[in-house]
């Protein structure tokens, strides 16, 4: 059963949300903001309402609270060696469009590497949230799965600016995708080995969620200083949070 769970949460977190972002690319170009400040809201309502409790909870404080501190640093160096790399807009400051465009798909190679294993590696955050508990695992992959639709967009622009149609973009993709169904199976099967490191399997995941919400998404709303676009911003982060708040309600009764 648990398992069951795994396999649909991490399709969804994976093929599902890549074909949405495809859909997404038929809409105006300003919704994607407005997914990127609900992402945030989810991320952060996960990581605080649920998951970095029950890290708590699972086993000794320090060894939760210093599997957050080395996740965030990790992230931080696997972002900076450009296997993490998350781009929201067209313009970001690592994959400018003027150079994507004449890159003869380099760029795009390069962020579908990058996507692939961190498609991988949200497969393995899906796995040990459901070995931990269903709540805590549909809570987990739902916050995934919001932030994976706006990275998909932005993946998927940078493919067409790369030289990829429409169709190879959007094969390549869900490709891609697939690493989180592997990392689901392979977390699964691994991580029921390792119960002793429970609380730090969730303090990483609380990581992930709280290094992507802060390093990733929320530079790029500052971008949009404006007191319209701020209120609008801190409206649907709110939205976010509330959404994961309601969400474990249900699953409480």
């Amino acid at each position: 059963m648990t398992l069951g769970w795994i396999l649909a949460a991490s399709f969804a977190g994976g093929t599902l949300s890549a074909a949405l972002a495809a859909f997404a690319l038929f809409l105006r170009a300003s919704w994607l903001p407005m997914l990127i400040s609900y992402a945030v809201g989810a991320l952060l309502g996960a990581a605080f309402l649920e998951v970095i409790p029950h890290a708590f909870e699972s086993g000794p404080p320090h060894q939760a609270a210093a599997a957050i501190l080395a996740g965030i640093f990790g992230f931080f160096v696997l972002e900076k060696l450009l296997l993490w790399r998350h781009c929201h807009t067209e313009n970001c400051e690592v994959h400018d469009r003027r150079t994507v465009a004449h890159d003869h798909g380099r760029s795009g190679a390069l962020i579908m590497v990058g996507d692939t294993v961190h498609n991988f590696v949200d497969g393995v955050l899906i796995a040990a949230a459901f070995l931990q508990s269903t709540e805590l695992g549909i809570v987990a992959a739902a916050a995934i799965i919001a932030h994976e639709i706006p990275q998909e967009v932005g993946d998927f622009l940078i493919l067409l600016h790369s030289g990829y149609s429409r169709g190879q973009a959007l094969a390549v993709n869900l490709l891609s995708s697939v690493a989180t169904l592997v990392g689901g199976v392979l977390g699964y099967y691994g991580l029921q080995h390792a119960r002793q490191w429970e609380s730090a399997l969730l303090g990483f995941i609380a990581a992930s969620m709280v290094y992507v919400a802060v390093a990733d998404l929320i530079p790029g709303l500052h971008r949009r200083p404006e007191l319209r676009d701020t209120a609008f911003q801190a409206l649907l982060i709110a939205l976010g949070i509330g959404s994961i708040a309601a969400v474990r309600l249900l699953l409480a009764h």
